[in-house]
């Protein structure tokens, strides 16, 4: 079994879409309509892939504060520098649970904590 993606259900796809590229570097892959008022967009390539999903008749969405998508930076000092230029708050951290890893969390527009981790 091959894990797919990871969808998210978002406010505006445009706001999200230049997070997810702009923020965490995921490129978009590709974008389609899919019935009235629904619009997917599918980010990156290789193994890792996230789908937006954006409904213009349901625009409510619901994130549950114990997810998180992890993504592997080089530094996380560097990031969290990157993050701050950008105007974005650091959710928490950095946080190092071992002499191995290190992290800190972001939330996207929708809620969504976004984890980036460097591995020492």
């Amino acid at each position: 079994m091959k894990f797919c993606w990871a969808t998210i259900r978002v406010r505006n796809l445009e706001e999200s879409l230049k997070f997810y590229q702009e923020i965490v570097g995921i490129k978009l892959d590709r974008r389609v309509r899919s019935g009235s008022g629904v619009e997917i967009a599918f980010l990156g390539d290789g193994e890792t892939k996230i789908e937006l999903l954006y409904d213009a008749n349901n625009k409510e969405v619901s994130m549950g504060q114990d997810i998180s998508l992890g993504f592997e930076v080089k530094s996380v000092d560097e990031m969290m520098d990157f993050v701050k230029e950008k105007g974005l708050s650091i959710h928490a951290g950095p946080i190092q649970p071992s002499p191995q890893v290190r992290f800190f969390y972001l939330l996207d527009p929708n809620g969504v904590k976004i984890q980036f981790v460097e591995n020492m």
